[in-house]
Order: structure tokens, then C-alpha cells, then sequence
């Protein structure tokens, strides 16, 4: 090993001691190092803030990055930027030698080609790809992933679906109400796109009805097929609640549009069949302590429509799993919100799905066919123009809902400030509320938010259900029917944190909130478990039926013989006995991560004091978005939010690249 990358590894290992690396980062630029011997420092270096930009929900390294001074390396601390530039000084400061170094190590394979230097089936651990103009690099997982996923999604979208489109206007027309004059029906149009394609792509904010445009597609694809008694449906969502919801959302509007199918349709039966939804854990197969599922490409899911609800959560390993595992001819119909945080792990593949689908770039057959098949004239400003080349490859099969009724009300008006990066106009509403749904508790202490967590107000709060809590009936019905009102007024609020750790993140609340309810006599119990413990699933667990993100109350049992955590099953329940869940948290406060897929009456966002590159818009935005009819803003001071509106989460991907090459 040269001299320099001696001295490179003892920098990287400074860096993660003081805590701006991860020892996993300067560990894997060791590895790196003691497989390639004569590896340039640049390589080392590239190494390990590849690692950490993983850690950071990044899948890849754009080599232009790292020849700017000062490097400013998405999530890297701002605080640590001054030990970042001491680390980089007499390194190159352009893309091309940055991409030479890489290249000539045996650790790092050109995308396409032969690992350097590697043996036969010694597999590079580094792959450098992307454009040449625009390098990237990745860890090798990760380039294999997002190949995967631009392939299976290149196949979807040019794998049309045989359709009658008299029939299916026929249907569409029956199912939608019809619009104003000159007004485009997205959701109309939304259908007749997922009706002709195996891949749609319908995206909105809260109150858009994506859940109601699944509906309709449903009941539509159930009158278009040629054998409807075969059709088979799954329903799913990256979380157990988000899936209940799912499941319970689109059962009640199926019921409501039965009167519009007459005796044609028969949409309880129907839906009955369809059956619940499921987490994509769950329907994958997932294997506790493996990444292994039991359904990939040797052995499909046995569905031909599947629909995924809350697809911003889905991260890059889970959405190449799930491509694989679906069936070249079954339908992929992907619901999200674009805007939102993009998943914890790595990848944000909505959004690199998504980007720049506000402005359409819809071709002459899909305006053609939209006009055919669902009677909608698409705004000429969303139609490429013509002689403009070939559309963005998933133009035609991508659908903005752009009406909300929601964001008519004073939270909705909050929440498109701040996905329109308006600080100062977020901050004026947020104190000019006069309607109550918005409140601002600001240059205040934690202990703010554990007092509204518990107050007893004309807003909602922890108070709802502790209430409840001594009326236990003795058992049978009358106890199911008391479990479902608990688990109700417990969400109904929600505290909602930037972070997890310190007095004002996820964890340090929800110990003061516990402590602060046992104090005032409406908690008991002295152990880790008690009646009214709130927690959170940590951990897959098929076998108990329980998985990451779900969300249950210990309660007691219905014949008084302990506890069990009771958990909502759309309009069931369903409940664990304590002893079986090994992997859970009391969770009085969850981070906004977290709180994807779900909505509460009244939402608390907890700002902290020095929230760094974590408060963002997307989190501010998706924050506001969980409350339906109160938002309480609580800070240690004055405009932190209008902060967060100008900082946007930018994560480094290759996958728009990828299917720009289609």
C-alpha cells in the first residue's frame, strides 16, 4: 500500500471517531484497501463516502461531487464540513480524474465490462456506471439493483394490454360522474391509462383520490376482462396500516359504486374475493433473518392485477423484488405521493418514476387514445409538442391527480406552501389561522409537546384514550367492541418527530410522555409492559402475522389472563399475545418515516433545535399532510419551518438515466 493511501485510511478512520463517518464506511475503504493494494487514496476516499451516502438513503456517487470545494455531499453534517475539506486537500478536483483513479483499481468494475486486474468470478465490490458525462458509482448491490428495476420496468411499459375501447368507454362513462366542460378528469384519465398498459403510475397528494381512482379501475377491469370470475387481485402496502387502510378505503367505495354497475357487476362478491391487503413483506414472503422471499421469478405471485398503495415508502431492494416476483402479463398499478419522503432505506424510486410527470409530455397515441377510450381532452400544455422526439419512456403510463379536496381547508393551504417552497407564506398561515386546524407552539422546550400529547382540549390527544382505558367490559363482543374504541381515540393524535434520538426526538418524547401519564395516575404497571402501552413493530415476523411498522396497544386480555397487543384490521381486529413479540418499541412518538401511510385527527410535527440536513420539505410537507383536521407546530424557536421549505432532499440515483436510455 502506497504512502498516501496509508494516510488516506488514517484520515477516514479520524473521520469516523469523531463520529462524520460510520465505522462500516472506513471499514469497507479497508476492505477496499486490503484487496487492492495499490487502490489511489482517491479510490479509498470514494469508498467510504459512497458507504455513507448509502446510509443515507443514496444508491449511488456522482463523481462530480467530489470535485467540488467545498464538497457538499447530500446528508453529510454541516458541522463536518471543515474535516470533509481537510480530507479531500491534494485531491483532484475534476470528474475525469476522479473517474481515471477509480478505474484503474481491480476493486472497481466499468459498468458493462470485466472487473480490472479481477480473476474469473472474483466480483468487483465497486461498479463505476452511469453516463459518461455523468459518472457514477456504486456499491455493486446496489448497481445490480437498480439494472433490475429499469429492465423489468422497460419490459412493463412496452408490453401493451389488448383493450376495447368502445367497451372501456362504455364503463368509464358509467363509473365517473362527468366533468364541467373544458375540465381534464384525472382520475377518469388515470383508469383509462392502468386499463390499456401493465404498468401505471398514479400520483397525487392527500385528498387527490388515488384510492378512489383504484376503485374505479377495479370495477372497470372486472367489466373489461374476458373472464372476470378468474380475475385475481392483491392489494398491498409497504405498512401493515397503510395496508388496513388500503383495504378498507377501497371495500367501502366499491360498495358505493355497485348501484352504478346494476345486476351487471357483482362488486361485493368481488371485493370479497380480492381479500385483504397485505404489507409487501407479507406478500413477497419475507423469511425471518433472510433477505430470501418465497415468491421471485421461479415463483410468481398468482395474481394478474397487484395494487400498491403508499409507493414513496418503497425503497430500491424492495421494488426490484417485487417486479421480479410479478408476472410478465399481471398489471403493476403503483399509488403514491410523489412529494413525500422517499423511503429509509436506499432509493427513491417514485420519485425518479415521477420526475417531471407535471408537465405530461403525453404523446399523440395516448392523447388519441384518451380521448377514445374515456372521453378526455388532455391540456395541450401537458401534450409534447410535436417534432419533439420520443416522450419521457413513462409518459403514457404516469397520471398527476391535481385536484384535492383537502387542500381546500387551512391544513392543505400549509401543505402546498411548503411543497411550493413559500417559508415565510407557510409561516404566516401557520399564525394567521383563525379557523383552529393550525397552531404554532414555538421558542418553547419538549415538555411542550408532551403537555399537548396529553391535554384535554377541543383537539385530540393522548387524553382520548386513556379515558378509556378503565371501562374494560368483562368480555366476548362487548370486549372486541371496547378494543376497537381504544385503538380508535388512541389515533386520533399523533406526536410526530424530525429525529429519533434526544430530548426532542421519537424516543425521548415518548419516554416523557409515559412518565408524564403515569404521574398523573392514568398508567399503571411498573414493567415494560402495561395496560395502554402503545408499540411499534420493529421487525418482520410472518409466522406471528405482525410486521415492520405496525402499530398495536397492549390491552388485557377479553378473560382477564394477561395482556395482548391488539392491533386495528381494517374494520376487525386482530390481537398477539405480549410473549410472542419480541421486537417492538413503546411508541408515543414516531419519527414522520415512520408515520407514512398513515393519517391522524390531529397531528404534532416536533422540530428540533439542530435538525440539520434532516429538516427538510419533503418531511415538513409530509408532517402536515398526516393531519386531517389539527396540525400543532412545536419548535424550540421562530421559523424553523420556513428553514425547512428551503432545503429539499435530493437523492443521488441512476435510475431516471437507466430509462432515458430505453
Amino acid at each position: 500500500m502506497t504512502d498516501a493511501a496509508t494516510a488516506a485510511l488514517s484520515d477516514l478512520r479520524r473521520l469516523a471517531d469523531a463520529g462524520w463517518l460510520r465505522q462500516l464506511d472506513w471499514a469497507l475503504a479497508q476492505f477496499v484497501a486490503r484487496r487492492d493494494p495499490e487502490a489511489a487514496p482517491e479510490v479509498l476516499v470514494a469508498t467510504a463516502l459512497l458507504a455513507q451516502l448509502e446510509g443515507h438513503g443514496h444508491s449511488c456517487l456522482p463523481l462530480a461531487l467530489l470535485g467540488a470545494r467545498p464538497l457538499a455531499l447530500p446528508g453529510w453534517p454541516a458541522d463536518g464540513q471543515e474535516a470533509l475539506g481537510t480530507l479531500l486537500q491534494g485531491m483532484p478536483r475534476d470528474t475525469a480524474a476522479w473517474r481515471r483513479a477509480l478505474g484503474a483499481s481491480r476493486c472497481v468494475q466499468q459498468a458493462g465490462a470485466a472487473p480490472g486486474g479481477a480473476a474469473p468470478g472474483d466480483a468487483a465490490p465497486l461498479v463505476l456506471g452511469g453516463p459518461a458525462e455523468a459518472p457514477l458509482l456504486y456499491l455493486r448491490r446496489y448497481w445490480l439493483l437498480e439494472q433490475q428495476v429499469a429492465q423489468q420496468l422497460r419490459l412493463r411499459a412496452a408490453a401493451p394490454v389488448a383493450l376495447d375501447e368502445t367497451l372501456a368507454r362504455h364503463w368509464l362513462d358509467r363509473l365517473f360522474d362527468p366533468a364541467p366542460p373544458g375540465i381534464c378528469d384525472w382520475q377518469k384519465l388515470a383508469c383509462a391509462v392502468a386499463l390499456r398498459a401493465r404498468l401505471a403510475i398514479v400520483t397525487g397528494g392527500p385528498g387527490t383520490g388515488k384510492t378512489y381512482t383504484a376503485a374505479r379501475l377495479l370495477a372497470a377491469l372486472l367489466a373489461v376482462d374476458a373472464a372476470p370470475q378468474q380475475l385475481r387481485v392483491a392489494l398491498a402496502a409497504p405498512t401493515g396500516k397503510a395496508a388496513a387502510r388500503l383495504r378498507q378505503s377501497l371495500e367501502a367505495a366499491l360498495a358505493d359504486l355497485q348501484p352504478r354497475c346494476g345486476g351487471e357487476l357483482d362488486l361485493a362478491a368481488f371485493a370479497a374475493r380480492i381479500g385483504p391487503a397485505r404489507t409487501l413483506h407479507g406478500l413477497l414472503g419475507a423469511r425471518p433473518g433472510t433477505r430470501r422471499l418465497r415468491h421471485h421469478a421461479a415463483a410468481p405471485l398468482d395474481v394478474d392485477v397487484l395494487i400498491v398503495d403508499e409507493a414513496s415508502m418503497v425503497h430500491l431492494e424492495m421494488m426490484a423484488a417485487l417486479l421480479d416476483a410479478l408476472p410478465p402479463g399481471a398489471r403493476l398499478v403503483l399509488l403514491g405521493d410523489k412529494d413525500q419522503l422517499a423511503s429509509v432505506e436506499a432509493g427513491a424510486v417514485l420519485g425518479d418514476l415521477c420526475q417531471g410527470a407535471e408537465r405530461g409530455h403525453y404523446d399523440p397515441e395516448t392523447v388519441r387514445y384518451a380521448q377514445a377510450a374515456a372521453g378526455i381532452d388532455i391540456p395541450p400544455a401537458l401534450c409534447a409538442p410535436p417534432g419533439a422526439g420520443p416522450a419521457p419512456l413513462l409518459a403514457p403510463h404516469t397520471v398527476v391527480l391535481r385536484e384535492s379536496r383537502r387542500f381546500a381547508g387551512a391544513i392543505g393551504q400549509l401543505a402546498l406552501a411548503v411543497h411550493a417552497g413559500a417559508g415565510e407564506r407557510a409561516q404566516a398561515l401557520l399564525h394567521g389561522d383563525t379557523t383552529g386546524a393550525l397552531r404554532a407552539l414555538e421558542g418553547v422546550g419538549p415538555g411542550a409537546a408532551v403537555a399537548l400529547a396529553l391535554a384535554d382540549g377541543p383537539a385530540a390527544s393522548y387524553r382520548d384514550y386513556l379515558r378509556l382505558l378503565p371501562d374494560r367490559p368483562a368480555g366476548g363482543d362487548a370486549h372486541a367492541d371496547w378494543a376497537r374504541r381504544v385503538l380508535a381515540a388512541f389515533d386520533r393524535f399523533r406526536l410526530l418527530c424530525a429525529v429519533r434520538d434526544g430530548a426532542w426526538g421519537a424516543e425521548g418524547l415518548t419516554l416523557a410522555v409515559e412518565r408524564a401519564a403515569r404521574e398523573a395516575g392514568w398508567l399503571g404497571g411498573q414493567g415494560a409492559w402495561y395496560a395502554g402501552r402503545p408499540v411499534m413493530v420493529t421487525h418482520n415476523d410472518a409466522e406471528v402475522g405482525v410486521f415492520n411498522g405496525d402499530v398495536g396497544l397492549a390491552l388485557p386480555a377479553a378473560d382477564g389472563a394477561g395482556l395482548r397487543v391488539f392491533f386495528a384490521d381494517g374494520a376487525g381486529l386482530r390481537s398477539v399475545s405480549v410473549a410472542r413479540l419480541a421486537h417492538v418499541e413503546t411508541a408515543f412518538a414516531m419519527t414522520v418515516h415512520k408515520s407514512q401511510g398513515s393519517e391522524f385527527e390531529h397531528t404534532a410535527l416536533v422540530l428540533p433545535p439542530q435538525s440539520g440536513v434532516l429538516l427538510t420539505r419533503e418531511l415538513a410537507y409530509t408532517g402536515i399532510t398526516r393531519a386531517r383536521a389539527a396540525f400543532t407546530l412545536v419548535a424550540p424557536r421562530s421559523g424553523l419551518l420556513a428553514q425547512a421549505v428551503q432545503r429539499r432532499t435530493q437523492r443521488a440515483s441512476g435510475l431516471q438515466a437507466l430509462l432515458a436510455q430505453a
